[in-house]
């Protein structure tokens, strides 16, 4: 008799893994300092189970289109779905994939590729993927190492920068993961352009500032190197609206002048100058 596989994904971080007949024995991103197993143990949840006990959260956030859970799940980030000049772009993914969400993400068109910023929410992208028409998935490849569900729709990307489009990139900012990217948006459809950093540059709770830390729920603050390197990753770019992680957090207007101010303050609080 054949066994049945499944897709398992973490309770706490909500990665989906590959299909197997029993859970994983660990994950291994919640064995990362960066993360931390739940404090009932490592728990495991099958799509099905999610299905049956959440539901898609689907609204704007500051005039974009996201995707969540609700009630929250895992890490409670949101996803948005950024309609540039020339393509459409879901930005982030979430554990739960529905029709209803399907639905709602391609309502104004295909989207055209899903980029992630970092480990910790790369959830069910590849199931996304699956169901968006295999939709590609851009990477860091220095994040190789951290997916948990394999695809040949995942491409890894090298470098500092891949050029997506006139007025869209990925830039690698490093500091929280190796890999970890933002994307930055400036064109026709968002001339005074945006940034969406995932939480390499966090948006904190006044919405006037954005942090920096290694590890959020642990409180590991972030080496004064590696900030100076995500500040000079996105010294070039103009953008006056920042995107967090999460449901409204982000800063709508003069968000280039926060995040400059974010630098400083940081530095200064930890006893560190802006030049190394």
């Amino acid at each position: 008799m054949t066994a049945v596989l499944t897709a398992f994904l973490c309770e706490t971080c909500g990665t989906q893994f590959e299909p197997s007949a029993a859970p994983p024995a660990a994950c291994p991103i919640c064995q990362d300092e960066r993360q931390y197993v739940g404090w009932k143990g490592q728990r495991w949840a099958t799509s099905a189970d999610l299905a049956g006990r959440y539901r898609n959260r689907i609204e704007e956030d500051c005039r974009l289109l996201g995707l969540g859970m609700t009630p929250s799940f895992a890490i409670d980030q949101r996803a948005l779905v950024l309609p540039t000049a020339t393509k459409r772009v879901l930005w982030e993914c979430t554990s739960l994939v529905t029709p209803e969400a399907v639905a709602a993400v391609t309502a104004e068109g295909p989207i055209d590729l899903i980029a992630i910023s970092h480990p910790h929410f790369y959830t069910a992208m590849v199931e996304w993927s699956e169901a968006l028409g295999g939709t590609p998935i851009l990477l860091h490849a220095a994040d190789r190492r951290w997916v948990g569900r394999g695809s040949d729709r995942i491409w890894f990307w090298e470098g500092e920068r891949m050029e997506l489009d006139p007025g869209l990139r990925l830039i690698r900012v490093g500091g929280h993961f190796e890999g970890s990217t933002a994307l930055h948006w400036q064109d026709a459809r968002r001339p005074d352009g945006a940034l969406f950093p995932g939480d390499a540059l966090q948006v904190v709770s006044d919405r006037r500032h954005v942090t920096f830390m290694y590890s959020y729920p642990n409180y590991i603050p972030l080496h004064p190197d590696a900030v100076r390197a995500l500040q000079a990753a996105v010294a070039d770019c103009a953008f006056e609206d920042v995107f967090g992680y999460t449901w409204g957090r982000n800063i709508i207007g003069g968000g280039r002048a926060a995040v400059d101010r974010s630098f400083d303050r940081y530095l200064a609080a930890i006893g560190a100058s802006a030049a190394a």
